[in-house]
């Protein structure tokens, strides 16, 4: 599974991939996921929002347990991130399968869209139409970098975009949603461990910093006279840096838009984006606010995720049976590293937000199982997991799924 889809949207001079939301690329990756789905006989739906779930079992009869991630990416990001969990949810299930399980309740492989966000400025859209997070008037305004809106994108896709909000009847099939990731830090390598749980997502945010100024020519317009925006960009870059270190937390400007962009040309608007996140939500707020009085800029929130704290009863049976599967592994000499005591999973917290994240938060029994990463990078072609650690996440992530579909 892993080698049909690794070319896909790559590019092959950074050995980054480009998986925009709704691309040509992201659209053959679905049409992959309907035919793993096939291939098993499972029911393929797309719901409202364009998540797609493939079910073994009918969810109306009963909710079931879904696991899953998402396939687009980050703009030059790295393999793993969201396709290791779609490809682990089928290879656990396979897994399942040759054992004989017959599950006692339904068992759903979920595909969000536009979990990053890259197209349209937003993450996790797709969970948060589903969840009525984002309302759809807004998501439908939304615009690309060449300023085609969501609602326009959509509807050259063959969707319609009006049917775009919360989506009760999925909504209702969902009775727990557990999802693996590559882990995009280094915890479970300083523990040495090939496989985790979430406790929690710290509470992060987008927001659009818009700097005006006044276009002018380069040659002849005197610095005296000029309305540069890249100045006070520049120094709410470095403020920001400060400001993080001050509070304990973490600020980025990963993304920014100049026009008219040409080098000869004194800018007339630059357009930034910070993303921000930390343990404490009063101090990245503080942050923000700080950074918005001090820049002088239009600023408009485009997104904000309070902390999410997952289930802890849910949290400590999926570690148990992550753990043990590991732990059995590691004892049959198939597996390496360690677990913890009476072999549960290690339990950690992650800055990073994912879908399972958005699903909690809406009320949503939610649970993440997270698969070493040596290097710890991540969003970046650089991002890695060993063979090994990807199989033992499939390991744990099967018998956590036979746990729950148990009863």
């Amino acid at each position: 599974m892993w080698g049909a889809i690794e070319h896909l949207g790559r590019d092959e001079r950074t050995r980054g991939y480009l998986r925009d939301a709704w691309s040509p690329a992201d659209l053959e990756l679905r049409r992959w996921f309907g035919q793993e789905a096939a291939r098993r006989g499972l029911d393929l739906r797309e719901d409202r929002n364009g998540n797609l779930w493939a079910w073994w079992g009918d969810p109306s009869a009963r909710p079931g347990v879904v696991t899953g991630s998402h396939l687009d990416s980050v703009r030059q990001g790295g393999a793993f991130d969201g396709p290791l969990g779609v490809v682990s949810a089928f290879a656990a299930l396979d897994l399942l399968r040759a054992r004989d399980f017959r599950p006692g309740r339904p068992l759903g492989i979920a595909c969000f869209t536009d979990e990053e966000g890259a197209r349209f400025g937003v993450p996790c859209v797709g969970s948060r139409l589903l969840t009525g997070i984002l309302d759809p008037d807004r998501a439908r305004a939304l615009k690309d970098d060449e300023g085609d809106s969501l609602a326009e994108v959509l509807r050259g896709a063959g969707r319609d975009p009006g049917g775009l909000g919360r989506d009760e009847e999925t909504l209702r099939h969902i009775g727990v949603f557990v999802e693996l990731h590559v882990e995009q830090g280094q915890d479970l390598v300083h523990r040495d461990a090939q496989v985790g749980v979430a406790s929690a997502i710290w509470p992060h945010g987008r927001w659009r910093f818009d700097f005006h100024g006044q276009a002018n020519h380069a040659g002849t317009t005197r610095l005296a006279d000029r309305d540069d925006p890249m100045l006070p960009f520049a120094r709410t870059v470095l403020h920001a840096r400060q400001a993080a270190e001050r509070n304990g937390v973490l600020a980025t400007f990963g993304k920014a838009r100049v026009s008219p962009n040409n080098a000869n040309a004194v800018p007339g608007l630059v357009t930034a984006w910070l993303d921000a996140r930390g343990g404490d939500e009063v101090a990245v707020r503080e942050l923000v606010e700080e950074l918005s009085d001090f820049s002088g800029a239009e600023v408009t929130v485009e997104s904000w995720t309070p902390v999410v704290d997952f289930d802890a009863v849910l949290r400590e049976r999926v570690a148990a049976a992550a753990g043990g599967a590991v732990a059995a592994g590691k004892a049959a000499g198939n597996v390496a590293g360690n677990v913890a005591a009476a072999g549960s999973a290690p339990v950690l917290p992650t800055g990073a937000g994912h879908d399972a994240g958005i699903l909690a938060s809406a009320g949503v029994p939610s649970a993440m199982v997270f698969v070493r990463n040596p290097t710890g990078i991540s969003h970046s072609p650089e991002e890695h997991a060993d063979r090994a650690d990807c199989h033992a996440g499939v390991t744990a992530l099967a018998a956590v799924v036979e746990d729950l579909c148990g009863n």
